[in-house]
């Protein structure tokens, strides 16, 4: 463990949403294990998340509510004298918001603006990250994104990231508000029960010994970027943010080494010994960018990072968890990771 971040964490009150999504539970780990008190706000509980199966949920504070009620986000913050903020709370799958989307722009915008709101009202909050994503900058001819091409989203959870990072723009530009803002690609690892996305589906399929199913035509262009390396990049923007070049900035984060997804596929089949399973390629996917990939080079000028897994030890880590998982997993659960939904 890096001491660095043992001496900028230790006792810190840090408030996270999203606790049970995939970052969620790695980024706590870290902080837990850097000295910090976490508080944590969740609308539901969900046993069979990370959060829940390794024990987390006992070594932090659980507070109850939605971000859509700003009088919950103020209590929270207040009661618990947060120090800084990780906003990682959202409907972050692509087909949800494609077929619900006024419950996904509820969730993602007007809950980021009841959490910025919520933290100007604070007398203790001193920083704030903000998880936007690769899809606020929507469609581009020119690639790969830097921070400062515009943000275009056109689909539902696109605009609503769009929507969310321009929110969070307005209230750092507005009223100063100590706020960076996160842009990644597709994070991949451990403990992402939605089958729906491609990593997670293909390792369960074809340990299942099923044939992998790529709902695109298979070539789309994405960053995938390992969940620890994720955990990892948010850690350090946040002990960076005394610096007066960095307070106030958006940074993308990445690997810089953006796929196919029949590539994506292939690795994993490579590394899992299964090259013999083909995947089944669809090719029905609608409403979704052909190609998007990030230039990471502003958050290796000024935050001195980049990732330390990269996407094939990444991989390999998250091929050894869903082995391990599915393996010890009661016989209901592992027939559910094993339907071939990706």
């Amino acid at each position: 463990m890096n001491p660095v971040k043992n001496i900028f964490w230790q006792n810190k009150r840090v408030l996270v949403t999203g606790a049970n999504g995939l970052l969620g539970p790695w980024l706590i780990k870290d902080l837990l294990d850097s000295g910090a008190q976490v508080v944590t706000l969740v609308r539901d509980l969900l046993p069979q998340s990370l959060f829940h199966t390794t024990g987390l949920e006992q070594q932090v504070t659980v507070c109850f509510g939605e971000l859509e009620d700003i009088t919950v986000l103020q209590r929270v913050l207040n009661e618990h004298n947060i120090d800084s903020v990780f906003h990682l709370g959202a409907q972050a799958i692509v087909g949800y918001a494609n077929r619900s989307p006024l419950s996904t722009f509820t969730a993602n915008i007007a809950g980021t603006w009841n959490l910025l709101e919520a933290c100007r009202l604070s007398p203790w909050v001193k920083r704030i990250i903000i998880a936007s994503s690769d899809k606020a900058y929507g469609e581009h001819k020119t690639l790969p994104y830097s921070e400062d091409a515009p943000l275009q989203g056109r689909h539902p959870y696109d605009v609503s990231k769009s929507c969310a990072d321009l929110i969070a723009q307005s209230y750092i530009a507005t009223y100063k508000l100590p706020v960076c803002i996160t842009r990644c690609g597709n994070f991949f690892g451990g403990g992402d029960m939605h089958t729906n996305r491609i990593v997670p589906g293909t390792i369960k399929a074809l340990l299942a010994n099923q044939r992998p199913v790529i709902r695109s035509n298979g070539l789309f262009i994405r960053d995938y970027i390992y969940v620890k390396d994720v955990a990892d990049a948010y850690m350090t923007l946040a002990e960076q943010m005394d610096n007066p070049a960095v307070v106030g900035q958006a940074f993308n984060f990445s690997t810089d080494v953006p796929l196919t997804t029949i590539e994506i596929v292939a690795k994993i089949r490579s590394l899992m010994g299964k090259t013999h399973l083909e995947p089944i390629i669809l090719n029905e996917a609608s409403h979704e960018i052909p190609a998007q990939h990030l230039c990471s080079a502003k958050a290796k000028r000024l935050l001195n990072w980049e990732t330390q897994y990269g996407v094939d030890a990444g991989l390999q880590e998250t091929i050894a968890w869903y082995t391990n998982h599915i393996s010890a997993a009661p016989k209901s659960i592992t027939k559910q990771f094993q339907q071939k939904s990706v």
